[in-house]
């Protein structure tokens, strides 16, 4: 054999040795190169998701069809419904004021409008129900330093302050009946770069600004550290006269301010950074997510936001609607302002203020982020960039696991991966993170977190009956928050029922000798047949197992189900004496079932905020005692805390303790878990070497950590285009 047929064997000796290796790295799944895959994203939807796609700018400057055109299109093979545009529009110059709404389509190119307003409302909606814009904070504004000027004095002394460097927060609801409009607002120092909510001076004040005509608008009553006067004027009477206790609040220094999140500490090394070694494993097309056989059609409604559509697992729908409803925060304190204060964060936009989100911290830096838009007080729809974020999150938990010590020795498990879809609305102090999670068992998990500043009251006499002293006048008002979501399942179909089962105690005599007494543990089941049956009335008893049945059984003969579970801490809801409680009826039941109708679509309204006394739309009335057997069944389910806050809420509230949410769980859906088929499943057996890549996939860990991050650069735009809001519309 000659030397260059030598050369030629060795080279194809060495070609055939690297092919063997190839082939055994990619059995053992262990990738062979960095091959990181960007997620590609495009900018339409697919043919279905499309029907439940959020307005684009384009059509905005140009809402939802029914349920039943909708499914006929998706499973049957009908009509695309029409995208249509809901045009909410406020006639203030009238002999008959008045909110109207519109339904204008079909986009992009509309050619029709109808009124829609009698048909969704059974009657006008009265203009002083309206929503507070923009434009009436600032002449509320105005107003106000025009009457603070009355008391210059008295603010030089209490405050070190002109007023106009003093912040204003509005409350709500605005009066005692239907037709106010009449606003305490309370006043707070105000400090470059930190919130002012932790720093109330002691000084309230109420504005009427019910008449059209803002010349007629008035300040009706001034409220300071305990005492009520009729105007700025009298207050400054009584403060120059000696008559009134002032306590002096000099204007704090930005280095020292209470609440400063500004760092007390040097940046330390970097912590734990998740990242995909070969890319996202989730893909995105439009308004559609997909991940490991799980189907999301996402969007955000501006004023009560997020929501799901089309909620699909392996090819079935399991829901055609998740929805975020409203979030109530109610407070108690024993200055106005606060011992008033409802907030409906709806009525304000939960989604319109969901802004910017900060990569690696407010999501995973290698997040996917998405733009969500809105049209508001505007003739230009305007955008928050980035406002939403999918990302596929590691728990650094089993989702299952076991190791076997008897019989056999083995181990098997699976991580807990999931799917998080997140936004989070900053409503002004208090910051909302809102969480949908997709399982790989199958299961659906939505949570919500409160986080950002306290709201605060001046502390004076028995301001500690309502909460904790959390600064030298600071008082940390007690408050509840309830939250209130849609949960529209059609499990294995649009036919449901719903069942329940719990445990109970059976006191009998062991059958083998029957000298003995045991207390036998047994299964209650139920089938609920009626829509007041299905109200659990808030913090009251209920079954433990409460689930959407299907009348086809599993393979188990068991109704293919689906169980709800709620984790709540919730406080007690308003007595059902009060005159605005019908507003937030919704808020009666942990949970209520009703058969869906097109005409309930929402639990609440954008104007139940600023007329509480005659909702435009009541939950209560949802519930009439309907059967719900074989139905096409909504659940509604609140969740929520009480908050008293604490010393520890200085700075901000942490997010640790101050989570709830609820599951929506296969129950007897499946014929086994489902999660059995994940790519991701990790077997091995003492008989197997579990250092090795092709035995062990997690073996092939270390090969795939080689592989670096690719990280975009860190940029962040929340701040662009935002002009600082007045702080008359804090929450």
């Amino acid at each position: 054999m000659n030397v260059k047929t030598a050369l030629i064997l060795l080279v194809l000796a060495l070609a055939t040795i690297f092919a063997l290796v190839c082939v055994l790295l990619t059995r053992g799944r262990a990738p062979s190169t960095c091959q990181y895959q960007p997620l590609e994203q495009e900018d339409t939807g697919d043919g279905q998701s499309l029907v439940f796609a959020d307005l684009t700018p384009e059509e905005m400057v140009q809402v939802v069809p029914a349920k039943a055109e909708v499914l006929r299109f998706l499973d049957g093979g009908g009509a695309r419904p029409p995208r249509e545009a809901l045009a909410v529009l406020y006639f203030g110059n009238q002999p008959d004021p008045n909110v109207t709404e519109y339904v204008v389509g079909p986009l992009p190119m509309p050619t029709y409008h109808r009124d829609v307003t009698v048909q969704k409302y059974r009657g006008k909606v009265p203009y002083h129900r309206r929503p507070v814009t923009g434009k009436e904070y600032m002449d509320i504004n105005a107003l106000i330093q025009q009457e603070l000027r009355k008391a210059p004095r008295f603010l030089a002394t209490c405050c070190e302050s002109d007023g106009t460097d003093l912040a204003i927060l509005t409350t709500a609801p605005r009066g005692f009946k239907s037709g106010d409009r009449a606003t305490w607002f309370v006043l707070f120092h105000s400090v470059a770069g930190t919130g002012y909510y932790l720093l109330p001076v002691g000084l309230e004040v109420l504005v009427e600004h019910r008449d059209l005509r803002v010349s007629h608008w008035q300040l009706r009553q001034v409220f300071y550290n305990g005492r009520y006067f009729a105007s700025m004027g009298v207050l400054e009477e009584a403060f120059v006269a000696s008559l009134l206790e002032v306590i002096r609040i000099p204007k704090p220094q930005a280095e020292a301010v209470l609440g400063s999140m500004r760092p007390q500490r040097p940046p330390g090394s970097p912590g734990p950074l998740q990242y995909e070694p070969q890319g996202p494993r989730y893909s995105i097309r439009g308004n559609r997510v997909t991940f490991q056989g799980w189907s999301i059609a996402f969007g955000m409604n501006p004023n009560s936001g997020p929501r799901l559509f089309d909620i699909r697992y392996r090819g079935e729908r399991i829901a055609y609607e998740l929805s975020l409803q409203e979030a109530l925060a109610l407070y108690g304190s024993n200055c106005p302002g606060g011992m008033l204060t409802r907030y409906l964060d709806g009525s304000f936009g939960i989604g319109r203020f969901a802004y910017e989100l900060v990569r690696g911290l407010d999501c995973p830096y290698t997040a996917t982020y998405v733009d969500r838009h809105y049209l508001a007080e505007s003739e230009a729809p305007k955008t928050n960039q980035n406002s939403l974020c999918i990302f596929e999150h590691d728990a650094a938990l089993p989702l299952r696991r076991h190791f076997s010590d008897s019989q056999s020795l083995y181990y098997g498990g699976l991580r807990k991966n999931t799917l998080v879809i997140r936004a989070i609305s900053t409503l002004i102090n208090y910051d909302y993170i809102w969480d949908f999670m997709f399982h790989g068992s199958g299961a659906v998990e939505v949570r919500v977190h409160a986080t950002g500043y306290i709201s605060s009251s001046f502390l004076h006499g028995q301001g500690t009956d309502y909460g904790n002293r959390v600064g030298p006048h600071t008082l940390g008002t007690m408050h509840l928050h309830h939250i209130h979501y849609k949960v529209d399942l059609d499990v294995d179909g649009q036919l449901n029922s719903l069942e329940t089962q719990d445990m109970a105690y059976k006191i009998m005599k062991e059958p083998w000798s029957m000298q003995n007494t045991i207390e036998r543990l047994y299964l209650r089941r139920k089938r609920l047949e009626r829509e007041d049956e299905a109200a659990f009335l808030l913090n009251t008893p209920m079954p433990r197992y409460l689930s959407f049945a299907s009348p086809n059984p599993n393979k188990w003969g068991h109704p293919r189900s689906y169980r709800i579970q709620i984790t709540s801490f919730a406080g007690e809801h308003l007595p059902t004496s009060s005159p605005m409680e019908r507003s937030i009826s919704w808020g009666r039941y942990q949970l209520a079932v009703t058969r869906r109708k097109e005409e309930e679509p929402t639990s609440t309204s954008i104007y139940n905020q600023n007329d509480p006394w005659t909702p435009t739309v009541a939950f209560a009335d949802f519930i009439n005692n309907e059967t719900i057997t074989n139905e096409d069944l909504v659940a509604w389910i609140s969740v929520g805390f009480l908050h008293v806050p604490h010393a520890e809420d200085v700075p901000n509230t942490v997010t640790v303790g101050n989570g709830v949410g609820f599951f929506l769980r296969p129950y007897n859906y499946f014929d086994e878990d489902p999660s059995v088929d994940s790519p991701d499943s990790i077997y091995f057996s003492s008989e197997q070497d579990a250092r090795a890549c092709g035995a062990n996939p997690l073996a092939c860990l270390p090969s795939a950590a080689a592989c670096a991050p690719h990280l975009p650069s860190f940029r962040y735009g929340g701040f662009l285009n935002l002009s600082l809001a007045l702080p008359t519309g804090g929450l």
